[in-house]
């Protein structure tokens, strides 16, 4: 939570403000006194203390209860504590300011004084319960808005997110490499032709079927897996040792693809050969999925910015606090991405 601070210059125009407010209410309400100068500046100082006061307290309850009681997140509490805190703030006051009229300007005894306030407490209470109403539903007002605003932004983002992602699920590279092994396979093994076509339709398919998803359950992302894997084993043969070690009919919710990039990022990054074979992992640790491989990189890199690593990470940071796992050190690379639960999806969205 940012701290609020105060600048002079707000300051002083709270105060002008303050003092332009306090005339127009004598101009209304007590419009003769302008005539005798000293009924002027008793009056003035009555109604900008008045201002003053009234307005101070509902900026400092606000300030107060934002920091342990937000509209966003306790929206019905917020409403009866901040009218109640107001209404005996705007009580206090104004009674404090009358007493202290009573007695230091006009000269008037405290018992005496006390019983003209008692008689006007009705009106009192009347104007501070006004003033408390106004003063919620500015500010609930606001809170929506805010939220509202909020709420078109992180749409605005996901869809970006959204766009980046799917120009990156698919790897052009990767695209071009599948159909150079399909177009291999056509003349050498045609029955292994027509099971690579199949695989690359449920790849597709599944693409489709996801776009316009935020988050598949665990038990879709492996069937895509089984897949995936199916091409990587054609193209790569024994060059590459995929290990999907992951419990099967799971509901827990995941970003789409996410596995797919991981995996494609440890292809496209290191050496895959007959000398030396890459071995992937994919397995569950707790409630995160794991994808580790061993570090041999290419002697020659490929242009890299990592946009579909960032893009996980930051996908996933839409739907979960915890943090997308990232762990380098010298033999391995690791990622570990979280498992989220329906109801943490759910919490994350209201």
């Amino acid at each position: 939570m940012k701290k609020t601070k105060f600048k002079p210059l707000d300051i002083l125009q709270f105060v002008l403000a303050n003092a332009v407010l306090a005339l127009i209410i004598m101009a209304v309400f007590f419009g003769n006194i302008f005539t005798n100068p000293e009924r002027f500046l008793s009056g003035y100082l009555w109604s900008f203390s008045i201002c003053i006061t009234q307005w101070t307290g509902p900026i400092m309850i606000n300030i107060i209860l934002e920091k342990r009681l937000t509209w966003i997140d306790r929206p019905v509490s917020r409403t009866f504590v901040e009218i109640f805190s107001l209404l005996l703030w705007s009580v206090f006051a104004f009674i404090s300011v009358q007493f202290l009229m009573y007695y230091l300007v006009l000269g008037i005894l405290p018992a005496i004084a006390w019983l003209s306030i008692q008689n006007s407490i009705i009106y009192t209470f009347l104007i501070s319960l006004f003033i408390s109403l106004t003063f919620t539903a500015v500010g609930f007002f606001k809170a929506w808005r805010k939220s509202v605003l909020k709420e078109a932004e992180l749409k605005s983002e996901m869809m970006a997110h959204k766009y980046n992602a799917l120009r990156s699920q698919i790897n052009p590279h990767f695209l071009f490499n599948s159909f150079n092994v399909l177009s291999d396979l056509v003349y050498e093994d045609q029955a292994q032709a027509v099971n690579f076509i199949r695989q690359m339709s449920d790849l597709f398919r599944y693409v489709l079927d996801s776009r316009d998803k935020e988050l598949v359950t665990l038990r879709e992302e492996l069937e895509f897996m089984n897949s995936y894997a199916g091409l990587l084993k054609t193209r790569f043969g024994d060059k590459l040792e995929l290990n999907i070690d992951l419990p099967q009919g799971r509901d827990q919710l995941i970003v789409p693809m996410s596995l797919q990039l991981l995996i494609e990022n440890a292809v496209k990054h290191n050496e895959v050969s007959v000398s030396k074979p890459l071995k992937v992992y994919l397995r569950q640790t707790g409630d995160y999925l794991e994808v580790e491989n061993a570090l041999q990189p290419k002697e020659i890199l490929e242009e890299s910015k990592n946009t579909g690593l960032k893009n996980i990470i930051q996908q996933f940071s839409f739907f979960t606090d915890r943090k997308v796992e990232v762990i380098n050190n010298g033999l391995t690379f690791k990622v570990r991405v979280p498992l989220i639960q329906q109801i943490e999806n759910e919490s994350n969205h209201h």
